[in-house]
């Protein structure tokens, strides 16, 4: 079996602090899974932070301590779901006895499906935050506050637009590169990574067009997804 190395996860860089204790940890992953619960419920328009405070059983002063405004909140949420997409697709990689460029791109694809079925949030919210609503700016929203009316005024600080504006289809395309030179040995040199970044943004076209048509992803177009990135990765991997 190929060793795996163990990175420790990043914080995600929307965070206004790390947390140190277990506590701490804790209380922002309740915080977080509280959005991705509510994403799903009431989409990300009327997403407040005060919501997420109340159904995370936490004072809105928590939320606040950890984030500027939900979209810094929504924006570590997806940084979560890239890590846990990276360590599903790993663990896949590492699991298969006789692993080859197919089942390679194959694990690659069914993490994100069996994601997008199954993970609160997801849905709506993988790897990226949703298009920037009108009136609201990538470090804040509008008039510093929150979707719900600045939440008693709280969170007028922010997070610089710098941290939010991260292309997501590039940061998981370097991510799929790292895992497959570990485990298929090969090197992630330019040409793989711009095919794969290619691979990446088709996919999440054909992807999204699968769940718009079947709320659980439409299997044929699935299956057109599947054949395309064969076509065009496979050899590549080889």
């Amino acid at each position: 079996m190929v060793p795996v190395p163990q990175t420790r996860p990043q914080a995600p860089p929307s965070l206004r602090r790390t947390p140190v204790q277990q506590r701490s940890a804790e209380r922002l992953a309740r915080i977080l899974d509280a959005c991705a619960e509510l994403l799903d419920e009431t989409g990300y328009e009327q997403l407040s932070t005060r919501a997420v405070a109340s159904r995370a059983g936490v004072p809105i002063g928590s939320v606040y301590r950890f984030f500027g405004n939900k979209r810094a909140m929504v924006a570590a949420l997806a940084h979560r779901n890239l890590d846990e997409y990276a360590r599903r697709v790993s663990d896949r990689l590492a699991a298969a006895p006789l692993l080859d460029a197919y089942g390679a791109i194959d694990s690659v694809l069914d993490e994100f499906i069996a994601m997008k079925r199954t993970v609160p949030g997801f849905a709506l919210v993988d790897f990226g935050v949703p298009a920037t609503a009108s009136g609201e700016s990538a470090g804040g929203s509008a008039g510093g506050g929150d979707s719900d009316g600045g939440d008693d005024g709280e969170g007028s600080g922010g997070t610089s637009a710098g941290c939010l504006a991260e292309d997501p289809n590039r940061q998981v395309a370097e991510r799929i590169c790292a895992l497959l030179a570990t485990h298929l040995n090969r090197p992630s040199d330019d040409d793989l990574r711009r095919k794969v970044l290619v691979g990446v943004e088709t996919a999440d076209a054909l992807v999204r067009l699968a769940f718009r048509t079947d709320p659980a992803g439409d299997p044929a177009l699935i299956d057109e997804t599947r054949h395309l990135l064969h076509a065009y990765l496979a050899h590549w991997l080889a």
